[in-house]
């Protein structure tokens, strides 16, 4: 009777600590949506500003920088101003730099609106994680991590959806003014429930300083390599090549530090605790099959398809919608079925919808990924409530926002480096079927020549009069036939590379130990 009473008192959630939680789970969508958001609409981003090329880039590249370095110092400032200071200022400068962003006239300026845009905007991520499991009790718990996986998965899935849309019917200045009305809910949300806290202005001394300039300076250095590499042909740059050394030297030196400092800015040490440890590798993996498909799909919708950006979200919609469906069932299941199993079958239903699209061709296009994307919404929506709730199995209140830092930012972290892999594993792919295919359409082929023969009379009755000169424009179109035929087939492996990195997830998760009983994480 004594338990019943305590697991009832437990459970009595009052509705302004629900508010505290719906506004900061608002936030982290917002933020992670931001990181998507920009992918369909770039082109037109960049015609706006004036830039283009290798440039154009740096529109999601600065995000992601200000966003990957804030993460993991997030816990530690808003012990310093207090977690309702520190959520409420950050939720109003990011306000504030999206609409600034939606009036920029010059690349410079965007780089630096956007950087600060994810400056403040990655805050929100781990802070909504960690209200998550400090201000709901574990029977809740699940209904909060739920929450937080429409952040982590639906919206990068949706982000592509609506900044085509917008793009198309309102320009792209509203891919950032979108944030306005949501953002202004959440602000008034986290001003009426959030508790109030006092100032810790002493810890500033007790700061990790050197290890937050060491972490500052490698994350931005790796980030950008990540980003850039492709596009300067990785190691063939110096400018690749000096900012790699930089990386691999400030992040070394602080990893090292972290386990001498006095108040270490990151406790590596929860690394080693089994279920945080491999929770967190299995996040890891998450993120880089997210990030990786979010970026692929649309890629070879503009690219061997000729999609336009409306177009592309409307595809992008059916890897997004079914989520909404799925992610408030999975506390549920989380009840009755063991958490590992539940992860283990999202990664593998994952897993399967990225197997499926391996038989790409020239006429796989919208109809053809309808059933690829929902099988791989339904993978990702069972996945990360469980794999949040058994990582943090064992962590305790007071550990709850470094572990939220760290957990939150290896996925971000793993988006970064499986967007680059995926990225440069397509070219060298692409290359590697050109050169096979290009022998095999030789002169010396009779199917060659009487291809080429017949796309010489093609062109010579559609403007070409001159023999030579339609033979020469049927070259042509034969090298763009190859070429266009390696795009597709490299495309076609980069599923399969995302796929298998999902299936390495599942070993991942083989080895976790049980999670909490049915109610949610314990502590």
């Amino acid at each position: 009777m004594d338990g019943q009473r305590e697991r009832t008192a437990e459970a009595a959630v009052s509705p302004k600590t629900w508010v505290a939680v719906g506004g900061a789970l608002v936030g982290a969508f917002l933020a992670v949506l931001n990181i998507q958001i920009t992918n369909a609409s770039l082109p037109y981003i960049e015609g706006g500003i004036g830039t283009g090329g290798v440039y154009g880039t740096w529109v999601s590249t600065a995000y992601l920088i200000g966003e990957i370095i804030v993460i993991p110092l997030t816990d530690f400032l808003s012990r310093v101003v207090s977690l309702r200071r520190y959520l409420l200022a950050n939720t109003a400068l990011f306000l504030l730099f999206s609409v600034l962003c939606g009036h920029v006239h010059s690349l410079s300026e965007m780089i630096v609106c956007r950087a600060l845009q994810g400056f403040t905007g990655g805050v929100l991520i781990p802070l909504a994680f960690t209200i998550v499991m400090t201000m709901l009790p574990p029977s809740k718990q699940p209904i909060g991590l739920a929450g937080f996986s429409i952040s982590a998965t639906f919206a990068p899935a949706i982000g592509p959806t609506i900044g085509g849309y917008l793009t198309d019917y309102y320009g792209w200045p509203w891919v950032f003014y979108v944030n306005l009305v949501p953002g202004l809910v959440m602000l008034a949300a986290l001003w009426y429930a959030l508790p109030r806290s006092a100032t810790q202005f002493g810890l500033l001394r007790q700061g990790d300083w050197r290890g937050i300039a060491l972490m500052a300076l490698g994350l931005a250095a790796f980030q950008t390599v990540l980003d850039d590499g492709n596009v300067y042909n990785w190691f063939d740059s110096p400018f690749i090549v000096k900012l790699s050394l930089v990386a691999a030297l400030a992040l070394g030196a602080f990893a090292l530090w972290q386990f001498f400092a006095p108040k270490p800015l990151v406790n590596p040490r929860l690394l080693g605790r089994r279920n945080f440890g491999l929770g967190t590798l299995g996040n890891f993996l998450l993120g880089f099959a997210l990030y990786s498909s979010a970026y692929l799909l649309p890629q070879y919708l503009s690219v061997s398809q000729g999609f336009d950006a409306e177009q592309i979200g409307e595809v992008m919609a059916w890897t997004g919608l079914p989520q909404l469906v799925v992610i408030p069932l999975v506390p549920l299941l989380m009840k009755r079925i063991d958490a590992r199993l539940l992860v283990g079958a999202g990664f593998i239903v994952f897993a399967t919808g990225c197997f499926m699209n391996l038989w790409l061709d020239q006429n796989y296009a919208a109809p053809q990924f309808f059933w690829p994307n929902v099988v791989r919404a339904l993978g990702q929506a069972v996945v990360m409530t469980p794999i949040a709730a058994i990582a943090m199995v064992g962590v305790a209140p007071n550990e709850a926002g470094a572990a939220s830092g760290l957990f939150n930012m290896m996925r971000n972290l793993g988006g970064a480096i499986g967007t680059a892999a995926v990225e440069t594993f397509f070219t060298k792919r692409e290359q590697f079927h050109s050169a096979i295919i290009t022998p095999k359409v030789s002169l010396a082929q009779p199917a060659t020549r009487d291809r080429l023969a017949d796309l010489q009379r093609y062109f010579m009755a559609h403007g070409y009069p001159d023999p030579a000169g339609g033979m020469h424009r049927a070259i042509i179109a034969v090298g763009e036939t190859i070429r266009a035929q390696a795009t597709i087939m490299g495309y076609a492996d980069a599923f399969a590379l995302i796929g298998t990195v999902l299936l390495i997830a599942v070993v991942a998760v083989a080895m976790l130990r049980k999670g909490a009983a049915a109610g949610g994480a314990a502590h």
